[in-house]
């Protein structure tokens, strides 16, 4: 496995859309990657949340609260998928602090080795961080595309987008496009050959 000891951690909440984390289950594992799905686990040992399709159960057993630097440092990429995870996770219980969920975004972001992917709607959990995205470019689902702009990114009508560390993919269904292109970026970290 020549990725082996890279971790890619992916954030999940009810409303997931099936067919994109079903396909990073086995995508990522193939390359030899350790899959982590992180949510707001509020205490409990973990939740079952479902998917917006077909409302598949899923487990979550890790959370990202309280998730020390030098834990989140060793992750290789961090995932916020498509559908309504985003919106559920940018949830605060007070209107004078930020998410925990957006808390932690924020953290990956200020480090440049973590490859952050962010597909579709995804975007949301960047609107209470606006500064995280001005200047860059990005592609989303066209819905989002006023939010984007909102946000000082420039949108770029395009299936996949990367600006450095940043990789954006239009839709769920581009799925495998950004999963395929955070793999290369990992292979070239490594100095490997990309399969």
């Amino acid at each position: 496995m020549k990725l082996q000891g890279k971790k890619v951690g992916i954030l999940i909440e009810s409303d997931f859309y099936e067919k994109e984390i079903f396909y990073y289950e086995h995508r990522f594992p193939e390359e030899g990657i350790e899959l982590h799905f992180l949510s707001r686990l509020w205490g409990q040992p973990y939740l079952t949340f479902k998917g917006h399709e077909e409302h598949y159960p899923f487990e979550c057993h890790e959370s990202f609260e309280g998730m020390s630097d030098e834990e989140l440092n060793s992750y290789s990429a961090i995932i916020v998928p498509s559908a309504i995870v985003s919106d559920r996770l940018r949830y605060t219980e007070d209107i004078n602090k930020l998410a925990p969920a957006v808390q932690f975004v924020e953290r990956a972001f200020a480090n440049k080795n973590i490859i952050k992917g962010i597909i579709c709607h995804g975007h949301w959990i960047i609107s209470p961080v606006p500064h995280l995205y001005r200047g860059r470019n990005v592609t989303g689902h066209i819905n989002l595309l006023g939010d984007i702009r909102n946000m000082g990114a420039n949108y770029l009508d395009q299936d996949l987008v990367v600006d450095g560390d940043l990789v954006t993919a239009r839709t769920g269904g581009h799925c495998h496009l950004l999963a395929r292109q955070i793999i290369d970026m990992l292979y070239e970290k490594e100095g490997k050959t990309v399969r």
